[in-house]
């Protein structure tokens, strides 16, 4: 049955290039299979930045738009030989499941491009964004990112105003007085979702005991270690900062009624919420600072959880230099800003604008020397996942306290 559903996907994903990819005018073209969906942000700025540089260049640009169905399409139409010249999906996925299809770019990122103001490309995007890049390729540029993230503490401007907070925190103590002041002045300082409270335990873990520390807890389901207690302790000191719907909140419901409705100050979550809520919040004052560093062993504010989405070059394609040139005109110049603007995300440029709502977590991505995983590694495992949030809410209804709380890990 497997296989008669993969024939099945190659033989729709052949259809659908071809009837994509008539070739009626001449022109040279790629075929482009994308993560997005055609009515998203991020797809109705691609489509005019295609249509654009089939203007200024010549070349053709015939774009898929998969959606999030890519991580199931890709790979049978890669190994089934249809054409695609280049594709985009998270740049993890990007480095490891297409690895074998990945083009090598380092030839590429040292040239001058029309969009480059006289620079090679890759003196004018991030550095940060690339040494990810060059992390996840093996040592070699293997794809290029764009829709850069970063995991930080968002926050509400004017409810910070209004608690008299003018600077914001890099310490632990520093964060624990301005929870004190909110809460002083009648506002909940933090709120949860489910789906992210095991985010929240990781950072804290990172700051507590190291970056590789926790990330081997995880792996070897050993919850031992001395600081897993200290941990705990923290976590326990912070809890009573959460809303009171914070221990029972199923997402979004603490993004949606408390972040966004102004109950809540702060909010753990990715440089997309902005996108996510803008409906809801048109108007909202954001800001974003780092996680805060722990007086202990641990990580500072130079550790985060920064990603992005990546563009890969098939190394089977026949255009490689039209294909990069069409990955520098999406990460540089006027697209690069444009993509940023319609989809309230961060820029790959170093000269592009910031839109306004994440103007302060350029600072947070900058000052990135240690890429975390995802939650760091706490929700790799289903049985830690679900342990880890289960216990926090506990913590955040005060139903649990912090050696109960390190007790229920050590018995994972």
């Amino acid at each position: 049955m497997k296989r008669i559903i993969a024939a099945f996907v190659i033989v729709l994903a052949v259809l659908l290039v071809m009837g994509g990819c008539k070739k009626d005018d001449g022109l040279p073209r790629l075929v482009y299979w994308s993560m997005w969906n055609e009515a998203e942000p991020q797809g109705q700025a691609i489509a005019a930045a295609a249509d654009a540089f089939t203007r200024e260049t010549g070349i053709r640009v015939d774009i898929n738009f998969n959606g999030r169905e890519i991580r199931m399409t890709l790979q049978p139409a890669l190994d089934g030989g249809v054409v695609i010249d280049l594709f985009d999906e998270d740049v993890d996925r990007v480095n490891s499941a297409w690895s074998n299809y990945l083009l090598n770019l380092d030839p590429y990122i040292s040239r001058v491009y029309p969009t480059t103001g006289g620079r090679s490309y890759n003196q004018v995007v991030s550095q940060s964004l690339m040494a990810i890049a060059r992390d996840a390729g093996g040592g070699s540029v293997r794809s290029v990112p764009y829709q850069p993230f970063v995991f930080t503490m968002m926050y509400n401007k004017d409810l910070f105003n209004q608690a008299g907070i003018t600077a914001l925190p890099k310490t632990w103590a520093e964060f624990i007085t301005v929870c004190e002041r909110l809460q002083a002045a009648g506002i909940a300082p933090i709120t949860v979702d489910d789906a992210y409270a095991a985010c929240f335990v990781g950072y804290v873990f990172d700051r507590v005991v190291g970056t590789e520390a926790a990330l081997n807890m995880v792996r070897t389901k050993d919850f031992s270690h001395p600081g897993v207690l200290r941990a705990s302790q923290v976590l326990e000191q912070v809890a009573r900062f959460f809303h009171p719907n914070a221990a029972g909140n199923v997402w979004p419901a603490g993004q949606v009624n408390e972040f966004a409705g102004g109950r809540a100050a702060m909010y753990l979550n990715g440089t997309w919420l902005p996108n996510e809520i803008r409906g809801q919040v048109p108007n909202f004052n954001w800001g974003s600072f780092a996680f805060p560093a722990i007086e202990s062993a641990g990580m500072g504010i130079e550790s985060n959880n920064v990603g992005s989405q990546s563009y890969g070059i098939n190394r089977n394609t026949k255009h490689p230099e039209e294909a990069f040139r069409f990955v520098v005109w999406m990460t540089t110049g006027r697209w690069d800003e444009e993509l940023a603007r319609q989809s309230l995300g961060i820029p790959m440029g170093v000269d592009s604008e910031w839109p306004r709502q994440l103007a302060e977590a350029k600072a947070v991505v900058d000052a990135t020397t240690n890429r975390l995983p995802w939650a760091v590694g706490f929700q790799d495992d289903a049985d830690i996942n679900a342990t880890v949030t289960a216990n926090f809410q506990r913590l955040v209804a005060g139903t649990m306290n912090a050696a109960q709380f390190a007790e229920a890990l050590r018995r994972l």
